[in-house]
């Protein structure tokens, strides 16, 4: 049994890291989060870490099954927000009506030997389906999709919005924190600096190749040699492919996804809240790379989602030549999503 102060102690340190800037102690507003595929790898952990963040007020877990013992487990847990488990799809109505936040981990997860682009037939249609059902009854909450393979599947979404007529681009955001996450931690131990006082922009998409670690622009900045960097962003590239290695065909990253995407969550909250100066990294809608109408770079987020899409800024020769060598694959994944959203 875990003694009180442990507890206490395990709570603050969460909360000091979700809502590591901005939570003050004036009146915090009424906010509703929704997790959709809130009984999974990802959801599960998710569901934990957003019952402790002191900015929700309603926490709205669903699946298709499982959810109502997800939400009575973390229900019990003595944080301010109020949790309710929908089940099957009789419930999503219910589960998204008033969000604020709707954020997605639904889907399948990676198995040895997958790509992301392997998931993309069944995930695909979980998405399609997910972001019809948003668009009727929460169509203004900012959405966070988790669901891989990101680079597809957020087109999927802004098409299917845009057929609703609901699309709004500043208020759906891939979220690519795992890979700024992953960049921060490795890069801290090469550069052998605390990781807390590390910063890594990540720019491009959420797949391979397509992830791109500005390490050049790293904060606090550190020497290294180039086939450290070189090692550092392939590292960062294949970092999924290294969980699921690790975990030997049982599972994928799902406990660091969870803690990423609680993290962009937090963001997105204290955004809606006026929060000034919420900056992370995201996949949305954007026209830094002409052929890529959707890009992951630095944006702000703030009352209506995307208030401000960052440029790139300096990148190095190395990172020049990884963003050409990204574009065609990142621009096929788009392709490719806004094609199944269509049929």
């Amino acid at each position: 049994m875990m003694r009180p102060s442990i507890l206490r102690s395990v709570q603050s340190a969460v909360s000091r890291s979700i809502t590591r800037r901005g939570y003050a102690t004036e009146p915090v507003p009424e906010r509703k989060v929704a997790i959709l595929g809130a009984a999974g790898g990802i959801g599960q952990p998710l569901s934990l870490l957003m019952k402790l963040n002191p900015l929700v007020s309603t926490l709205s877990l669903y699946d298709i099954a499982g959810t109502p013992g997800v939400a009575a487990d973390v229900s019990h847990i003595n944080s301010r927000s109020q949790v309710t488990g929908y089940a099957g799809e009789d419930e999503l109505g219910k589960a998204l009506e008033g969000a604020d936040v709707v954020i997605i981990p639904a889907g399948v997860p990676r198995k040895p030997g997958m790509t992301r682009d392997d998931l993309f037939n069944i995930n695909a249609g979980i998405v399609k389906s997910l972001a019809t059902a948003i668009s009727k009854y929460c169509p203004h909450a900012l959405v966070n999709m988790i669901s891989n393979p990101v680079n597809s599947t957020v087109p999927i979404a802004a098409e299917v919005f845009k057929k609703a007529g609901t699309y709004d681009e500043k208020r759906l955001f891939g979220v690519t924190t795992l890979d700024v996450v992953r960049a921060k931690t490795f890069y801290a131990g090469k550069a052998n600096v605390p990781v807390a006082e590390v910063n890594v922009p990540v720019i491009g998409g959420h797949a391979g190749v397509t992830i791109l670690p500005l390490f050049s622009q790293a904060s606090p900045q550190a020497n290294l040699d180039d086939d450290v960097i070189k090692a550092l962003t392939a590292r960062t590239q294949d970092g999924g492919t290294e969980v699921v290695t690790a975990k030997a065909g049982k599972g994928s990253a799902t406990l660091s996804m969870a803690y990423a995407g609680a993290i962009f969550a937090d963001a997105c909250l204290k955004g809606l809240n006026g929060v000034p100066d919420v900056v992370e990294c995201s996949y949305v809608q954007s026209n830094l790379i002409a052929e890529l109408p959707f890009f992951a770079s630095k944006v702000r987020i703030g009352k209506n989602g995307v208030e401000e899409i960052l440029g790139l800024g300096s990148l190095s020769d190395f990172e020049k030549q990884g963003l050409e060598n990204l574009k065609s694959e990142l621009k096929s994944s788009i392709e490719k999503g806004i094609k199944f959203a269509s049929q």
